[in-house]
């Protein structure tokens, strides 16, 4: 069978028109004369305003099957993170044998329910989708919970990557591109079917103190842990760290969750982190960013740049290895905009760590408002994270 090509072209032209053509046009010469099944645009707010022409010159130069893309502060592709100026990546992939279903969801609000449009039927399909998806949505008006909770109830081999747009301040300052429709609202995604790609998640974080089962829990709020009110455990967690791990837990501490507990030990990617939201003197109890439950396994995590990078290029590095022996070929990644210059001493961070640990493969992504990726078997949204999709194949 034939092998899946990647390539992927930028540009920082402040012309809308002629920068899309030029990143279309270097993501062509990465082809050759292969059709283009996937394509990604990604651009700075800024060149996506004008609509639909700005994505005629990448439809003239790739004519591909399935276009999708979104808009984000920052734009990722060619090794680099482009967090100043206009910015287009366009990344397109010769995908033989897949079927790639593209789709695109509005929310519909009914008094307190929100209901989704546009679902395939393939997605709504009791055994469905079995398959990973693409998903890319404006935060101001699509829930994205409401996609990750319908995936999550089908049987395993569904999991979603992707992020939420960024760099607009509110509903209708997003663009999503959806084959030639440029929007302003809602989720625009694909189903990708007859691809390998493995999905790779990476927190920013690193685990302190000790594992501890949750013996009391409502909601989101801890109560028991190990036996103990959860305001006292925590005390003594930060008695017995080192000096330098009290320092970095003085900064800001995390709260790790196990969701899949069938397995014999727990590693740094199967903790999906919420923050710490308060705590309650009286009664002892956390408040977290997600609902518990009794039984469940919870450690601290701290986050600071070191951790992050640490995390990420372990991430990637088992990711690599579970590909064997197949190799990574194309990514897409999605970086929390909140990463970037914001948390490392230098630029190009994510892009650097990608490219040495997957060997330069042609990946393309955004800065985004929130960022979307599997823990445990499920799918969640994340903040200051960086997820992927690697594809992979010979």
């Amino acid at each position: 069978m034939a092998e899946p090509v990647f390539s992927v072209g930028v540009s920082t032209r402040d012309d809308p028109e002629r920068a899309a053509e030029e990143a279309a046009r270097a993501a062509r010469a990465g082809l050759g004369d292969l059709a283009a099944t996937l394509t990604l645009v990604f651009a700075t707010p800024d060149l996506a305003t004008h609509g639909e022409e700005f994505l005629g010159p990448v439809h003239a130069a790739l004519a591909p099957e399935v276009l999708l893309g979104a808009t984000g502060e920052a734009v990722i592709g060619g090794g680099r993170e482009f967090e100043e100026g206009p910015a287009v990546a366009v990344w397109a992939a010769h995908l033989p044998g897949a079927d790639i279903l593209p789709f695109r969801l509005a929310a519909r609000i009914h008094g307190d329910r929100v209901t989704v449009a546009g679902w395939p039927a393939e997605l709504s399909a009791p055994d469905g989708p079995g398959a990973p998806l693409l998903l890319l949505a404006d935060p101001f008006t699509f829930p994205a919970d409401a996609v990750l909770g319908e995936v999550n109830s089908k049987p395993e081999g569904a999991w979603v990557v992707g992020g939420l747009a960024s760099g607009g301040g509110g509903p209708g300052e997003h663009r999503l591109f959806h084959q030639g429709d440029v929007l302003h609202e809602g989720a625009v995604g694909a189903l990708l079917r007859g691809v390998a790609v493995t999905p790779v998640v990476s927190q920013g974080c690193e685990p302190i103190g000790p594992e501890m089962v949750i013996t009391s829990a409502t909601g989101q709020v801890v109560e028991e842990l190990a036996g103990m009110p959860a305001l006292d455990k925590l005390r003594t967690v930060l008695t017995d760290l080192d000096e330098h791990e009290r320092e970095l837990a003085s900064r800001g501490l995390l709260a790790g969750l196990v969701i899949n507990e069938n397995q014999p030990d727990y590693g740094r990617g199967d903790f999906l982190v919420r923050g710490i939201q308060g705590g309650d003197s009286d009664t002892g109890a956390l408040v977290v960013g997600e609902r518990v439950r009794v039984g469940q396994t919870m450690r601290f995590h701290v986050r600071d740049a070191a951790s992050a990078d640490d995390d990420l290029r372990h991430a990637l590095r088992r990711a690599r290895a579970g590909l064997a022996p197949e190799r990574p070929r194309g990514g897409l990644v999605f970086s929390c905009n909140g990463r970037g210059t914001h948390m490392f001493p230098g630029p190009d961070h994510d892009a650097t760590a990608i490219a040495d640990e997957l060997s330069a493969v042609p990946t393309a992504g955004i800065f985004c408002n929130g960022e979307i990726g599997p823990v445990g078997g499920k799918s969640f949204l994340h903040g200051f994270t960086a997820t992927m999709a690697v594809f992979s194949g010979g």
